[in-house]
């Protein structure tokens, strides 16, 4: 219901006194600078800025520095907005200009993909002499890596006179975010090994799944008796989950003295590699020592009741995470929800999660659980329902993958025509960045990408893939298979 139905105004409005004494206008202002503070979107920091004129303190430093501080956030402000106020700015203090540098500097540009931009500023550093600056040469660092281009990264870092532990962090964790495992490596022994190195490169092999690393960098903490703090305990058990090895990763954290979010990480792992008995175990072990679960919890719950095909386990699990914990169901629960009743053949119980979510303004949010529906329609079979999920979809995103698996649908249900059609739809609305594929062999990664023949061993690589192909398609037509 809207605030004018209930005869009242949004609280972030309505702030200027009626008498206006000087001790009411006092009050006012603090008021009104609360109401800054409060503000979580750009059509409310209009209003607060409005309020912040009306009550004459339009030109407060103080006032003006939260307000360009919210703009300048590139995730929910608007450096336009920024811009023309700070260009309406008089005299600004050193602090209203740091904010403003901040806004248009290295972070902004690294988070926006602005390498141009970025360009352009680590010449001004390099003019003015800034880079032997160890805050502006690690964020430059940090930027760099961003952009994926850790060649000029890696320059930056050999210029800096003394490194500090971020510098090292940095540094390595974009050779581990590039798949360079090998050369984070020979950094990581060049450096001065603390908590925050370790914790990065870990978590590279994590994501990487590079286990070999993962397992050398765990037995050289050990051989340096080196502390397993909490956080470092719970990127091993992480890292040993997500590379398959549960074995280890329960160990190391049944061996735990402490547990915080480690208890989500081993749930995750078990419930990622088909252990949903062991997930759900897991959770009641954690209920019965009184950690209270949150919401990522039950993603990973959902996860395992899906894997395990154990539909009314999740929907069990759906009622205690409502009514026992209070915590609201977002669109990545419904996504699991829907895709764990699918998967249990339970259509309209699908149908109906989906039909009663809550209304959300992030497009994107809604999506998720449309892309899981349609997602398990296509697994399934189920073409009609597929078609009215897909039609929704494209109105929520424009994303290749609801072409992909609408194409996929109809070719292997024989409609060849409407799976051709649909990628035509396909190349006229969306930019496809084509698949890729990587395999390290004997410490040489090779990638594969999708219509590309300019592997120097292709040739070989087709004939192993068509042997394959022949031993499958004689295995499913054998009468003992």
């Amino acid at each position: 219901m809207r605030y004018q139905d209930k005869g009242r105004i949004p609280p972030w409005v309505g702030v200027v006194g009626s008498n206006g004494s000087k001790q009411n206008l006092v009050a006012t202002s603090k008021r009104c600078l609360k109401l800054l503070e409060k503000c979580k979107n750009i059509k409310q920091l209009r209003q607060a800025h409005a309020q912040a004129i009306a009550c004459g303190i339009g030109a407060n430093s103080f006032a003006l520095s939260r307000l360009l501080a919210f703009c300048a956030n590139p995730e929910h402000g608007s450096l336009n907005y920024a811009w023309n106020l700070f260009k309406h700015i008089q005299e600004p203090t050193i602090c209203i200009c740091n904010t403003m540098i901040k806004a248009f500097f290295l972070k902004a540009c690294a988070k926006l993909q602005f390498s141009y931009s970025g360009d352009l500023i680590y010449g001004h550093c390099l003019k003015w002499g800034f880079v032997f600056d160890i805050f502006v040469a690690n964020a430059l660092i940090s930027m760099y890596c961003g952009f994926d281009n850790v060649k000029v990264a890696r320059c930056i870092f050999d210029e800096i006179p003394r490194l500090d532990v971020v510098s090292w962090t940095v540094m390595i964790s974009g050779y581990g975010q590039m798949g360079d495992i090998d050369t984070a490596r020979l950094l990581f022994d060049e450096a001065p090994p603390d908590e925050a190195i370790f914790v990065s490169i870990i978590n590279a092999c994590a994501n990487l799944g590079a286990l070999d690393t993962g397992i050398w960098i765990h037995k050289y903490m050990d051989q340096q008796k080196f502390p397993l703090t909490l956080r470092l305990s719970t990127c091993l058990v992480d890292m040993y989950a997500k590379c398959g090895n549960l074995d280890i990763a329960k160990k190391l954290f049944d061996e735990m003295q402490q547990r915080d979010v480690s208890w989500n990480v081993m749930i995750s792992g078990l419930a990622m590699h088909g252990g949903g008995e062991g997930a759900i175990q897991l959770f009641r072990q954690m209920e019965k020592d009184g950690v209270s679960p949150d919401d990522i919890t039950f993603i990973a719950l959902f996860t395992a009741c899906s894997y395990s095909g154990n539909a009314f386990e999740g929907l069990r699990m759906l009622d205690r995470m409502c009514n026992v914990y209070n915590i609201d169901p977002k669109s990545e629960h419904f996504g699991c929800i829907i895709d764990l009743l699918i998967r249990g053949g339970l259509f309209e119980e699908a149908n109906q999660i989906i039909q009663s979510m809550p209304g959300s303004s992030n497009p994107s949010d809604e999506a998720i659980a449309w892309r899981a529906l349609l997602s398990s329609y296509c697994s399934s079979g189920q073409t009609n329902l597929a078609e009215v999920a897909a039609e929704k979809l494209m109105r929520l995103e424009d994303h290749s993958g609801v072409y992909v698996l609408l194409s996929n649908l109809y070719a292997s249900s024989g409609k060849h025509y409407d799976a051709k059609r649909v990628k035509r739809m396909m190349k006229s609305r969306v930019n496809k960045a084509p698949g890729c594929s990587s395999i390290k062999i004997n410490g040489e990664v090779h990638e594969f990408i999708a219509g590309e023949n300019n592997h120097l061993q292709m040739e070989e690589i087709h004939l192993i893939l068509e042997k394959l192909d022949k031993q499958l398609h004689y295995t499913s037509s054998s009468p003992y298979s």
